[in-house]
């Protein structure tokens, strides 16, 4: 986050030298498949990052608020702020930001999981432990697509169970989703055997949907329920993605297993006599991979920028030398419901990452990452004065005269 805030603001220093829009000069310098990053690691993924910047940058500005007294309260610190309307700039304000999923240079990736069927439910074993990234929902829909059976259990985690390791940059949806996948892959297996050697195929031509199974020719047609005949049938599987390598004593190295990106313009109006910030809006962009639930993209989407918009005005966490000195928490203020701009999700870009099992990309770390360098740009854009520094404080918002 704090790395995204400082090259942006370079982005926007330069674009100021150069007499160029913002918009432009990242353009022009966009990243794309093939490009070599800093650490000498060629950008294999999918990089679509000009299609993402295009979106944000061609997406309708939000319209100005009338100076009537029903607009009032869109004024930056409600209609009692004891600023004066004259006084509200507004600017716009652009960021590109990058994540790396999964563990870096070096870390071993791994996860187990086991998938039982008995009596028509199927039940998951996994030590991932779900602390909002969905990791429990994705599991059923992995299983109740794969083996076609609609009620799925995800058991409690327990510690006799092999450890998935950390909820983090899309890793249980990579890497324990993977092992999921792979174990309920197996279990299908179990399952068609018997009927595809009955009729003479292999398992390949045979498909379920809706809880049925069927051959490609339609001679066989029968239930998931009258295939399973009272059996107990499981799969344990591992996933362990290709390793990375740590970096060199130059900083060269392999060290990414993936990237992700996401394009975000924010506008904002500021009240340059007083300092005070209002996110009008967050237009976002993002390389997601492939949408595995729809809702809960959408959802981690609006956190994760919601979030980033506490990072960058009001959550100030002061510490030294890791020890935090808020002696509470008023002076460590988190986002609202109404802190929360209007969040357009313009575009969802999916082009599938090959070495993830279902192709999908880290979702809610990359909103987070870009979305207070986004609002710093605008804040920058409609004050005239450089924003070095987050989370950004009323005085540095004041404008410099004649801006």
């Amino acid at each position: 986050m704090q790395v995204c805030a400082a090259y942006e603001a370079q982005m926007d220093k330069l674009a100021a030298k150069l007499g160029v829009d913002p918009a432009e000069l990242r353009m022009r310098n966009i990243m794309a498949t093939g490009d070599i990053l800093p650490t000498g690691q060629t950008v294999t993924c999918p990089a679509p990052v000009a299609e993402l910047l295009a979106a944000v940058r061609d997406f309708p500005l939000p319209s100005l608020p009338k100076d009537t007294p029903e607009d009032d309260w869109l004024l930056p610190g409600g209609p009692e702020g004891a600023g004066e309307p004259g006084a509200v700039r507004r600017g716009v304000g652009y960021a590109l930001g990058m994540v790396h999923m999964l563990g870096a240079e070096g870390t071993d990736e791994v996860s187990t999981a086991t998938v039982r069927v008995m009596d028509g439910v199927a039940t998951v074993i996994c030590s991932a432990v779900d602390t909002g990234s969905g990791f429990s929902t994705l599991a059923r829909q992995i299983v109740q697509e794969t083996l076609g059976i609609d009620e799925v259990h995800v058991a409690p985690v327990d510690t006799d169970q092999p450890p998935a390791g950390p909820a983090a940059h899309g890793r249980h949806t990579w890497v324990s989703g993977g092992a999921v996948e792979r174990a309920a892959k197996m279990v299908r297996t179990q399952l068609l055997q018997p009927l595809a050697h009955k009729f003479g195929m292999s398992t390949e031509l045979l498909q379920i949907t809706d809880g049925k199974i069927t051959s490609y020719d339609g001679v066989l047609s029968t239930t998931v329920t009258e295939a399973m005949d009272g059996k107990e049938l499981w799969a344990t599987a591992q996933c362990r993605p290709h390793p990375t390598e740590p970096l060199d004593d130059s900083g060269q190295g392999d060290a990414f297993v993936g990237l992700a990106f996401c394009a975000i313009r924010a506008v904002v109006d500021v009240d340059i006599e007083l300092g005070s910030v209002r996110v009008v809006e967050m237009a976002v962009a993002q390389d997601v991979g492939r949408i595995l639930n729809p809702a809960q993209l959408t959802a981690r989407i609006e956190a994760g920028v919601t979030q980033g918009v506490g990072a960058a005005l009001t959550e100030n966490l002061r510490t030294t030398r890791g020890l935090v000195r808020h002696p509470d928490f008023t002076g460590y203020a988190l986002p609202t419901s109404l802190d929360a701009p209007d969040i357009r999700i313009v575009k969802l870009v999916e082009e599938r990452d090959v070495v993830a099992p279902f192709g999908a990309k880290a979702a809610s770390a990359i909103p987070v990452v870009t979305s207070p360098a986004a609002v710093a740009s605008a804040v920058r854009a409609a004050t005239g004065r450089p924003i070095n520094r987050l989370p950004i404080r009323p005085q540095a918002a004041v404008a410099v005269p004649n801006s």
